[in-house]
């Protein structure tokens, strides 16, 4: 019998040959070129790793998650994944159409059926999702300075994925990972997720949570969107890797995830556990002020150190996933241990 974590889950490509006739028809739709956000959202809706999202948030959608972390059915899902758009092009799209979705290069990667055009109150979002409508957020800036003035939602199929030119062998979909997972028997799985370089006590606090979950281990970095001012990720995956041969090999592994984060502190937590879950995860580490920004405008930190964990627990058997929490560690020099 295949274990849950084992077991594929949806994606939203469509067959080889359907993807070919659909790439010539989308030459002649309306084409919307993604920004990096957009590129790492769709890249994680067509591979399933934002199941059960079926597309880009419907308003429906969109008001329920903001309000009350949940899907217009119900389910569970704390962060708005929205296409947004300036108004020049929102001017030219009416529910019912379809749009090309295309890259940088001007690559297609998905269609669009839009079903929903509206335009959001960007400081609620703010204030309900990230706590606090204050611009040293850095995804609240985003949210007023970046994002494009107008929602749309709808469906999407997936023509094709995105394309990396670094680190292709080190980047897994959510059903690569549980195939790896299924091949090595591997029935308890703990993630540990970051965005910076890992340094010893780092290396200390995965090999307790192995230990303590009795799981074998996912390092799961983020290499999508960070933080600004962050490392890049060409020189943190470089240090994950040498960091990487500390670790047994045959109960360790290491995937990269172009995840763009929102740095939303309890509710990302709550994402992010999703978002493990559906890589076929059992566990996960939510650390001491997980995906936290920082300092808000008044120097105060945005959330307190547990917030992320006491949301998460709240939340843990919905989501399907045990959380392994860890305190502040501080290395005992007269013991030389942490």
């Amino acid at each position: 019998m295949t274990k849950p974590n084992h077991a594929p889950i949806p994606e939203l490509y469509v067959s080889p040959d359907e993807a070919e006739t659909l790439k010539h028809a989308a030459g002649a739709l309306p084409s919307w070129d993604l920004t990096q956000r957009q590129v790492c959202d769709l890249e994680l809706l067509m591979s399933g790793g934002f199941t059960p999202l079926t597309g880009f948030l419907s308003e429906a959608d969109y008001n329920g998650v903001v309000e009350k972390m949940r899907l217009a059915d119900g389910k569970l899902w704390p962060m708005p994944v929205t296409l947004d758009v300036h108004e020049a092009f929102a001017d030219k799209i009416a529910p019912g159409a379809e749009i090309a979705l295309r890259d940088a290069e001007g690559v297609i990667l998905a269609v669009m059926t839009v079903t929903d055009k509206w335009v959001p109150d960007k400081a609620n979002e703010a204030a309900k999702v990230f706590g606090a409508d204050d611009l040293a957020h850095p995804a609240v800036n985003y949210l007023h300075h970046v994002a494009g003035k107008v929602y749309l939602g709808g469906p999407v199929r997936g023509l094709q994925s995105p394309m990396h030119y670094d680190f292709k062998a080190r980047r897994d979909t959510p059903n690569e990972l549980r195939a790896y997972f299924r091949k090595l028997n591997w029935n308890r799985v703990v993630a540990f997720q970051t965005r910076n370089p890992l340094h010893r006590a780092h290396q200390e606090l995965t090999f307790r949570a192995a230990k303590e979950a009795q799981a074998n281990l996912l390092i799961h970095p983020v290499v999508g969107m960070t933080k600004p001012g962050d490392i890049d990720h060409f020189t943190r995956v470089r240090c994950y890797e040498a960091v990487l041969d500390q670790y047994p090999a045959s109960t360790t592994t290491m995937s990269l995830l172009n995840l763009a984060m929102r740095m939303a502190g309890p509710r990302e937590a709550v994402w992010h556990g999703i978002i493990r879950k559906n890589h076929g995860c059992t566990h996960m580490i939510v650390g001491r002020d997980h995906a936290g920004p920082g300092k808000n405008s008044q120097g105060k930190d945005f959330y307190g150190p547990y917030d992320a964990q006491e949301l998460f627990k709240q939340h843990a058997t919905e989501i399907g996933i045990e959380m392994v929490d860890f305190k502040q560690m501080v290395f005992v020099r007269e013991k030389a241990q942490y």
